[in-house]
C-alpha cells in the first residue's frame, strides 16, 4: 500500500463523502464526491474520490461521461459491470430531470429556451432525429414527438403525420427541431425545403411553423434568428 494513502475509514467525519453529504447538503459535494457516493469504494491503493476524480479527468466533463458505454467505464482500475451501471444510471437520471424541469416550465419566449429544452434528448445523439414541439396559443409546449430517426446522413419527415399530431393536441403552433451530429451549425438545402414544405402546409390549416432549430451538443442554429423565416 501506497505511503500516502488514507482510507476513507481514516478520515475525518467530514471529508467523508456520505457523512459530508448528510452534514452540509448535496450542494457542498464535487462532482467527484457525488460520483465516490455511487461507487461505493475505490480500489487497493486508490480511494473512491480519487477514482473518481481520475474518471472525470478522463472524461473531461460530465456530459462526455455520460456518453461513456459500461465498457469505457470498466476500463479503470476498480470500476466493475455493477459501478458503471450505478455511474450511467445516475446521470441518466439527471439528463431526464433537466429535460422535465425545462418542459414544465417551458412557455417559449426565444429560440434559447427551446435549445435548452431540446438539447438533453438530441444534443448528444450519434444519429439525426427530427422533432416537433407543439405549442397553444400561449406558446407553451403542450407537446413534443419525435417525426423520424435516421443515420448521420439525414432524416425522412411525414409533413402529414406532422399536422395529424398537431390537430390531435389542438396546437396552433409548431417548433422544428432537429440535430446536425456532425456539429455543422449551418442550415443545408435540405433542411430549407422541407421547413418550407411545412409553413405552407401549416398555412391552410392555420398552424404556424414558429421556428426551426439546428442543435449540436453545445450550440443551436435559428432559423428565426438568421432571418431564415
Amino acid at each position: 500500500m501506497e505511503a500516502n494513502y488514507f482510507p476513507i475509514t481514516n478520515w475525518s467525519e467530514d471529508d467523508r463523502p456520505r457523512e459530508k453529504l448528510m452534514l452540509k447538503g448535496k450542494n457542498a459535494l464535487s462532482d467527484a464526491e457525488l460520483i465516490a457516493i455511487l461507487i461505493g469504494s475505490g480500489s487497493r491503493n486508490e480511494s473512491a474520490v480519487a477514482l473518481s476524480k481520475r474518471i472525470l479527468l478522463s472524461a473531461d466533463n460530465l456530459n462526455a461521461l455520460g456518453k461513456m458505454s459500461i465498457t469505457q467505464l470498466m476500463n479503470f482500475k476498480g470500476i466493475g459491470e455493477a459501478k458503471a451501471i450505478a455511474i450511467i444510471a445516475a446521470l441518466e437520471l439527471g439528463r431526464r430531470r433537466r429535460v422535465e424541469d425545462t418542459v414544465a416550465l417551458a412557455t417559449i419566449t426565444s429560440s434559447k429556451l427551446v435549445f435548452e429544452i431540446m438539447q438533453p434528448i438530441i444534443g448528444e445523439l450519434a444519429h439525426e432525429e427530427f422533432w416537433v414541439l407543439f405549442l397553444n396559443n400561449s406558446n407553451k409546449v403542450i407537446s413534443k414527438a419525435q417525426l423520424s430517426k435516421g443515420g448521420i446522413t439525414g432524416t425522412i419527415v411525414d409533413v402529414r403525420l406532422v399536422f395529424k399530431l398537431a390537430l390531435e393536441t389542438g396546437a396552433t403552433g409548431l417548433i422544428l427541431c432537429h440535430n446536425h451530429p456532425s456539429g455543422i451549425l449551418r442550415a443545408s438545402d435540405a433542411d430549407k425545403q422541407i421547413t418550407k414544405k411545412i409553413r405552407q402546409a401549416g398555412e391552410s390549416l392555420d398552424v404556424k411553423v414558429l421556428d426551426h432549430l439546428i442543435i449540436t451538443e453545445t450550440k443551436y442554429y435559428s432559423f428565426v434568428d438568421e432571418g431564415i423565416f
